[in-house]
């Protein structure tokens, strides 16, 4: 869409939230509750885990008197450029992901463009990103990546893109990263060890940050014979090959 910037300063943080519960205290650098203190609007993906998160940082917030604006991959735009139009001049709003990073495999990236279409400032803040921490503990290049987001579900077309994604990380020298809904982990498990080559490399990397992270990079024909149970646990995959 198309907007004309306004001649104030709305600054848009994006603020990272925690990958597991109650690690806040371990992951989040200061900077994040100094944001979030005196913030009274938000954009999150899913209101409950932005208040419950809120409320967790104990920084004396009324979560009742603060305003949330949903933003999900359903959330018409307009919706949400609405929202943005309504903050006063020189005011700050915040965007919250359900997990890790706003922008990244999330749709908060809406309200970044929009904002840029207004000529609001955009600030990032540090924080942890499940995808940028599975490729570090990888062992597998960083020098060139990228990430898919969800494979399709049907089993012949998921199989097909786990076959591309592998040719891509022969042809291309390029590690390749995605995810699936976490009480289907087992079955995208059990996929990737049935499309992939025995020697291809996998990395799992599971509940990042929490007490419980897994994370282990070994060749498929290795996991087909040690297959851990991922039912419910929020892994990132990373297929990528072995370095000479």
């Amino acid at each position: 869409m198309s907007v004309s910037p306004p001649k104030h300063t709305t600054t848009l943080f994006l603020i990272p939230t925690v990958l597991a519960e109650g690690t806040a205290e371990r992951v989040l650098s200061p900077q994040v509750r100094e944001v979030i203190q005196p913030l009274d609007v938000f954009f999150v993906e899913n209101v409950r885990t932005a208040r419950r998160f809120i409320s967790g940082l104990r920084l004396g917030k009324v979560i009742d008197a603060l305003t949330f604006f949903e933003l999900t991959k359903d959330t018409p735009e307009a919706d949400t450029a609405a929202q943005l139009c309504q903050l006063p001049p020189g005011s700050s709003a915040g965007v919250l992901s359900e997990a890790g990073c706003p922008g990244v495999a999330d749709p908060g990236a809406v309200a970044v463009r929009l904002a840029h279409a207004l000529g609001y400032r955009v600030v990032p803040l540090v924080g942890p990103s499940s995808i940028l921490l599975a490729l570090m503990a990888s062992g597998l290049s960083g020098q060139s990546f990228a990430f898919h987001g969800y494979l399709p579900i049907d089993k012949a077309q998921r199989r097909k893109a786990l076959q591309q994604l592998e040719r891509d990380a022969h042809q291309r020298q390029q590690t390749q990263l995605f995810m699936e809904t976490p009480f289907r982990n087992n079955q995208l498990l059990e996929a990737i060890l049935e499309a992939c080559q025995p020697d291809t490399l996998l990395c799992i990397a599971s509940n990042l940050t929490a007490p419980d992270e897994f994370i282990q990079t070994r060749p498929v024909k290795q996991w087909r014979a040690h297959r851990p149970d991922l039912h419910k646990k929020p892994t990132i995959f990373v297929l990528g090959l072995q370095r000479d």
